[in-house]
């Protein structure tokens, strides 16, 4: 598949987005699977062959983080690209810290420098396009983790900033700061928080607003049948709507989620990724992917504008209201600076 340049899109179809200026194709690749949290993870051999594919189909925005397979995910992203580094659009996160059991966030500015020149190093590359707070640091100020990560631009070490998972409130703080290129953000019919104030938020300040999970950690790609057969190293089971009573309500959703892209002729990922991209043309989605099958399908209808009617249907059928079950259980989500929805239907 071609990819067709900023002049050339025909009327009616999404068009390429910029993130700090560069254009890039709507859909990216999010890297985290080939790596940790969705099960085994694939020989480094098949990630490369998939990361070199992605190139080829047009994939040219890359997310990766430090936390990902605590250094793996990096090391196969740098392998990966080289000879092909001016081809993509590279971000990377750091502010989370894993070992064994322990878990926690660091935003200090001397910690930020720290990992950067580990995540450069483990990349191969001078220089990454896009770098992220991963989550916030409630013993820092925001302001003062910003201003380290501005020092970083100024030495040509990172191109932008980016806030992960963070709230309207701070990304206006940090944006008095130095101006905010991306926000990610978890974004799909069934994960709706960021419409509380981000997604707006985003727009009136000019970042990108960059949906992960735009797939419903694969529900709405029609890939999860029993969360209890996901198997070891798989996060999902873990969490409340892939759980119980939740999941059993969530899967009869599924079922006419699946049914609607049937009649319009595209895949259930397909159709939840076209939901997501006509949220804005601020928006970008990262789905990620084991699969060159999956990795394919993502972006073969990459520039297909969803009907106003079907996305109507979508946002009636899917929604805050009616997913059953937190996106995440309560640990994990005190650890979230986003916005929440004050009630959400629990069953399990």
């Amino acid at each position: 598949m071609s990819v067709p340049t900023s002049d050339t899109i025909a009327v009616g179809t999404i068009n390429q987005r910029p993130i700090n200026g560069r254009l890039t194709n709507p859909v990216g690749l999010g890297c985290m699977s080939l790596s940790w949290a969705y099960g085994p993870r694939p020989s480094d051999a098949d990630a490369i062959a998939l990361l070199h594919r992605a190139i080829e189909l047009g994939y040219d925005h890359f997310d990766t983080a430090r936390l990902y397979g605590l250094g793996h995910n990096e090391t196969l992203v740098g392998e990966a690209l080289q000879g092909r580094r001016d081809k993509v659009f590279l971000a990377s996160k750091m502010g989370i810290f894993a070992s064994g059991d322990k878990r926690g966030i660091d935003c200090q500015p001397q910690t930020i420098r720290e990992q950067l020149e580990i995540s450069l190093r483990l990349l191969r590359t001078d220089h990454i396009d896009l770098y992220y707070m991963h989550r916030r640091d409630f013993t820092v100020p925001i302001e003062e983790s910003v201003g380290a990560m501005a020092d970083l631009i100024k030495e040509g070490k990172i191109g932008a900033i980016g806030l992960s998972e963070m709230s309207a409130d701070t990304l206006r703080r940090a944006a008095a700061v130095h101006p905010i290129a991306a926000m990610q953000t978890e974004y799909s019919p069934w994960t709706r928080q960021a419409e509380i104030a981000v997604l707006n938020t985003c727009r009136e300040l000019g970042t990108t607003f960059v949906a992960f999970s735009p797939v419903g950690r694969g529900a709405l790609a029609n890939g999860v049948g029993d969360p209890a057969a996901l198997g070891e190293g798989d996060i999902r089971p873990g969490m409340p709507r892939f759980q119980g009573a939740n999941w059993q309500h969530n899967r009869g959703l599924l079922e006419r989620f699946n049914a609607l892209a049937a009649a319009a002729g595209v895949t259930p990922a397909q159709l939840s990724l076209g939901w997501v991209l006509a949220q804005g043309d601020h928006v970008v989605a990262i789905p990620g992917t084991k699969s060159v099958a999956h990795l394919e399908e993502n972006i073969a209808r990459w520039d297909w504008a969803i009907p106003a009617e079907l996305a109507a249907q979508v946002d009636a059928l899917i929604n805050h209201q009616t997913v059953a079950g937190h996106r995440y259980a309560a640990p994990m989500q005190a650890t979230i600076d986003t916005e929440d929805f004050p009630t959400c239907l629990e069953l399990a």
